[in-house]
Formats: C-alpha cells, structure tokens, sequence
C-alpha cells in the first residue's frame, strides 16, 4: 500500500496536494507519502488494454487453479474482473502477515490458494480482498515473464515520469514509519516491511509529486501510448462500478474505489501500511484530485481528503475549468416549439429562456424536462438526467414550406399537431 518518502525532519508530518489536471500544489513542506492504486495491477495484464482480452488469457492460465470451492465437487472459476472488482469472495489476507510483518512469498501464496476455500462465491456480495490483488499480480507475472515489480515500473513509473516510485524497496530516506499514539503518548518506529508475494496489493514506495502524476493520468484521453499508459476505453473501464456494497453507497470499478456523495461521484483509494497511511480522491467530471499521506497509522487522511475536496478541490474546479464550447441561440429554432402526437403519447416541444426543450403530460419530467442540445443545422441532442429512452441521439424535424411538421427522436418520429 503505502510508505513515505523524502525523509522526514519532524517525528509526524502530512503531506497533501490538490491538483486539478496538471496542475499540482503541495502543502505543507514536500513530505509525503503515497501508494499506487490497485488498478495498475489490471493496467498490466496484456500489451493491448483490452479487457475481454485479459479474461482470456486469465481463462487460458488460471482456470482450475484460482476457483471458488463450495460444496463438494463443485468448481467456478473466478475472472480477473472478480479478483480487481473485490467480488471474487477471496478472503481479505493470506496469513498472520499484518501483525507478524512476514507476508508470503508468492510460493506460498501458490500454496496457501490451492487449499484455501473462498469465503464466499464469486459475485455472490462485494468483500474486499487483497489476496485477490495479490493473484492479480501474480497473473502479470505468468503471461509477461516479468516480475510484476519490474512491470509496473516500465509501464507505469517510468512513462509517467514517477521516478521516486518503486515497490518493496528499503531506499535512503523513507521517512520513518510509526504507529498508533498508545495511552501513554509514545508511538512505536515500525520496521521496513517487504511485502514479498502479495507486492500487488501493497508495498508500494512514492511522494506526492509521484502520486499527482498518476492522479493527472486518469484524465487524459486517447489511444495508449507514452504518458498514455491505458486507452481511454481501459480508463472507462477501471472508473465504471462493477460491484457495490449491499446498502448501495459504494463500490469498485477495476481498483478504484467509487463512492457517491452529493450527487457526485468520486474514485480513489485509501489504505494503509506499517506505519503509513493514505487516501487519495479524485472527481473525474471536475478533474480534480486531493492526494493525503501521511507517515502515522492513527490519522484519518479519507475524512481529509473529502474536507479537502468539498472546500478546495471545489475553488480549484472553479477557476480551472473550461467553459464547454455551445453553439450560440437562434431565434428561429422557436418555430419548433408545438404539441408532437403519436400512437406512445404526447410531446410538448417548448421554448424555456432561449432553449428547447421536451415536455411529456403524463410522464415524471414536467419538472425537469428534456434538454434539446444545439448542434447546428437545425439539430438537437436528446439530453435527460436517465439514461433511459433515447438520451444522447440526435433530434431532427422535418419541414413543409417552412413549418415543422414532424420531430424525429433518434430513428423514431412523431408529427405535430398544432
């Protein structure tokens, strides 16, 4: 998960940046700590990010290896998106290793899971699990030939330019490492902890500058390449959800974690590791992101980085956003506004402060109707707050010596009436 580094010249510090794409802004002083999102594992899986393509090449290794054991005699395979998405029903370690400090190799990690039943079957509820990552990694190895270590540097440091970032490396100058603050106000310096075979999950070493460069990496777009270092169809992918907690407040995309707050919705991860812990928050549609390290074990850097992101991710959105390219109002689209009538109901094209928009009588979106987009030429973009209907196609109307006498919606019309 998580160490500090440069090194410290106070026994505590925190370290936090609000960035807004490239922009980056460190406070207080440049100490920081930080680990890699679990989604690099699921970066790393194949040459070409395609992930119908990495569950292939996971069917063709792990089937029969990596299973769900239930009943007797009853064998499910469980796919990468599981083992990334925390729906594999792995259980949540591989050992003592939190408390003794002496994680698996990944020998015994082969071991351990070819006897161990899982907790629950795969898809049966959301359970986070970093013996699942831990697999995850151990799947980049077999079909890269690589240590997944040097893996992630090739294809992920290195392009990125994060060049503080290593994994399971006791470097100089990783600032020191303590635990909780006991009832007699010490605090325990905690040793460098390999994490061996389970370096997937955790063991990451970064910085803040380090860790604003990843942050930036999940808003750019385009194909994969350089400081691209997945398509922007992989990126959608890794920020969809894919499993949800039971009460539906939260959930996993491929690594992230996804919560809702607000109306909001924010990615990220938090964690923690001997004497070190983290979280880093990012809300896409504003491309912003707050990155909170801290080299402790009793902080509570999540409830940072949401203050954080409620007060100054919000004034930095502000001023760094862009103003979307519209495409100015002509009085004539008026004529379009008129009663529309087919055999599914009525349509009431209106005109709202220099805007149309769609208003169904007997459907719940008299209060918050249908937004026509202007796209020039007469055209309009079908825009609702659901993704139901026909959201995001286009709208058309066909003339008769200059008056509309029908609205298609997408490939479906219907004609006007008055």
């Amino acid at each position: 998960m998580y160490r500090l580094v440069p090194p410290l010249r106070t026994p505590l510090a925190l370290g936090i940046a609000v960035i807004a794409f490239t922009f980056a802004a460190a406070m207080p002083g440049n100490t920081s700590t930080s680990g890699v999102q679990p989604a690099t594992a699921h970066e790393g899986v194949a040459d070409d990010p395609d992930v119908l393509g990495a569950e292939r090449l996971f069917s063709a290794w792990m089937e029969g290896q990596i299973a769900y054991r239930g009943l007797p005699g009853i064998v499910v395979p469980i796919t990468i998106e599981q083992l990334l998405s925390h729906s594999s029903g792995l259980q949540l370690e591989a050992g003592d290793h939190w408390t003794s400090f002496e994680f698996p190799t990944t020998d015994e990690l082969r071991r351990l899971y070819a006897t161990r039943q899982a907790a629950f079957a795969p898809s049966v509820r959301w359970k986070y699990s970093n013996l699942a990552y831990s697999v995850a990694g151990m799947i980049i190895e077999q079909v890269s030939g690589e240590r997944w270590a040097d893996y992630v540097d090739r294809n992920i440091f290195k392009p990125l330019g994060m060049l503080a970032s290593s994994v399971d490396k006791n470097l100089p100058g990783l600032a020191v490492p303590y635990g909780r603050r006991m009832p007699d106000g010490s605090r325990e310096v905690l040793p460098f902890v390999d994490a061996r075979g389970m370096a997937a999950a955790t063991g990451v070493t970064s910085n803040l500058e380090d860790m604003a460069k990843f942050v930036s990496a999940q808003f750019r777009r385009g194909p994969r390449g350089g400081a691209q270092i997945v398509s922007t169809g992989s990126l959608r992918e890794m920020h969809r959800v894919r499993s949800v907690e039971d009460n539906w407040t939260s959930g996993t995309g491929l690594g992230f974690d996804i919560t809702r707050i607000k109306d909001r919705t924010y990615v990220g991860h938090g964690g923690g590791y001997p004497g070190n812990t983290t979280h880093t928050l990012i809300q896409l549609d504003d491309k912003v992101g707050v990155i909170v390290l801290t080299n402790t074990n009793d902080s509570n850097p999540s409830d940072i980085a949401r203050q954080l992101m409620a007060t100054v991710g919000q004034a930095v959105a502000k001023v760094s956003a862009s103003k979307p390219a519209t495409v100015t109002w002509d009085p004539t689209w008026a004529r379009f506004a008129g009663l529309y009538r087919g055999r599914g109901g009525d349509s009431h094209v209106v005109l709202l402060n220099q805007k149309l928009a769609i208003i169904t009588p007997n459907a719940p979106n008299v209060d918050s109707p249908i937004a026509l987009e202007p796209l020039g030429g007469g055209r309009f973009r079908f825009v609702a707050p659901t993704g139901g209907g026909a959201v995001g196609e286009v709208v058309r109307f066909v003339e008769q010596t200059g008056r509309p006498v029908r609205m298609y919606i997408g490939d479906g019309w219907i004609d006007r009436v008055q």
